[in-house]
């Protein structure tokens, strides 16, 4: 018995001091990340992160999102084709890349720049925007999901189920007090 009590005392100390330290990734501040450009299917966005970096720290660029593998990244106008790219930051801490979208792009494409000696983590999230005419733009910029139809369903859905909670309530009551 006492064996069990030190086991888990062990493993609750250890919890105490593990947990935390995963938790613990630095993050750029969310104003510091910029995106510029128009993103839509082949066109350029630059991401930008601004003074987040040790300066001269190499920062590893991943893009992540359908059809990613067809994107290309640049670097001051070298083009890579791949999905991900180490560059150094500058003398600021500031790190940019250029992304080429691929042609079929659609959806949302995440770009993360990870400090490899700081450990600090910026990520933009780009949604492409249709362009092609093909009926998935409703003319405001945005790419059409259908979200608005869909979330009238699970609205309709919920009050229809609480309006079966509320009559079997009112019935269990009406029984209890018999």
């Amino acid at each position: 018995m006492f064996k069990k009590i030190i086991a888990g005392a062990g493993i609750a100390l250890v919890a105490l001091f593990a947990v935390p330290t995963a938790a613990q990734a630095l993050y750029a501040p969310e104003d510091s990340i910029t995106v510029t450009g128009t993103p839509a299917p082949g066109g350029t966005v630059t991401v930008t992160i601004d003074a987040a970096f040790t300066p001269g720290e190499d920062v590893s660029f991943t893009l992540t999102g359908e059809n990613a593998s067809a994107a290309t990244l640049a670097v001051f106008k070298a083009a890579v084709e791949t999905k991900s790219l180490t560059k150094a930051a500058d003398a600021s801490g500031s790190a940019a890349l250029d992304v080429t979208l691929p042609a079929n792009a659609s959806g949302t494409y995440t770009i993360t720049g990870t400090g490899l000696s700081s450990g600090i983590v910026g990520t933009a999230a780009v949604t492409v925007v249709a362009g092609d005419g093909s009926g998935t733009d409703d003319g405001d910029g945005l790419a059409v999901t259908g979200g608005t139809a869909l979330t009238a369903i699970w609205i309709a859905g919920g009050a229809l189920a609480l309006g079966i909670v509320l009559l079997l309530v009112r019935t269990m009551r009406r029984k209890a007090s018999v």
